[in-house]
């Protein structure tokens, strides 16, 4: 029983951490990357799809996006849908394909965007002592583990709540480091 608790909070811890890193990879740093159109969604056919599932999206360089629909048709409806979701980019349509241009990140949105990851951070930062909780809670319950067993494993799930914050401190450290590096 008690490498089931052990088990099921590292799982939730994990799941916790990967969480953080998709939140964060959708966090503009200034540098082109696909993950920051997620949140487009395209009518096609009369159903809301993301618009990886229509179009083909590619990063040529650092500062730009080339998106090409599967099917000519779509096009209108691509740039509608990326001018409806607030992206801050303005689609140049040739007719077959759109260019999306990063802009400059001002200084006042880069500081906005560092409160966005805090704010991520702590958020992952409470999952993870959530788990923790539950699992302490979880080991106390357990009548069948002695008492010096208990106290070892609440040590053994602390120690490893300590080492998935000090993870998340980092990748929280790294991407403000990245936002604010010109």
């Amino acid at each position: 029983m008690s490498q089931q608790i052990k088990t099921a909070s590292k799982a939730a811890m994990d799941k916790a951490v990967d969480s953080l890193a998709r939140d964060l990879s959708k966090v503009r740093t200034g540098k082109a990357n696909v993950s920051m159109l997620e949140i487009v969604r395209v009518n096609y056919y009369g159903t809301p799809t993301p618009l990886t599932q229509v179009a083909a999206v590619s990063c040529p360089d650092a500062r730009s996006f080339l998106i090409a629909p599967w099917e000519v048709s779509l096009l209108k409806e691509v740039e509608s849908s990326i001018v409806k979701s607030d992206l801050g980019m303005t689609p140049m349509n040739d007719g077959k394909v759109i260019r999306l241009k990063l802009p400059e990140l001002t200084e006042d949105r880069r500081k906005d965007l560092v409160k966005q990851v805090k704010k991520a951070v702590e958020d992952c930062r409470v999952a993870i002592r959530l788990a923790r909780r539950d699992a302490n809670e979880g080991v106390k319950k357990d009548k069948t583990i002695p008492e010096d067993q208990s106290k070892r494993l609440q040590d053994e799930v602390q120690k490893m709540t300590d080492d998935y914050i000090a993870k998340v401190d980092k990748i929280g450290t790294d991407k403000e480091k990245e936002l604010m590096t010109l």
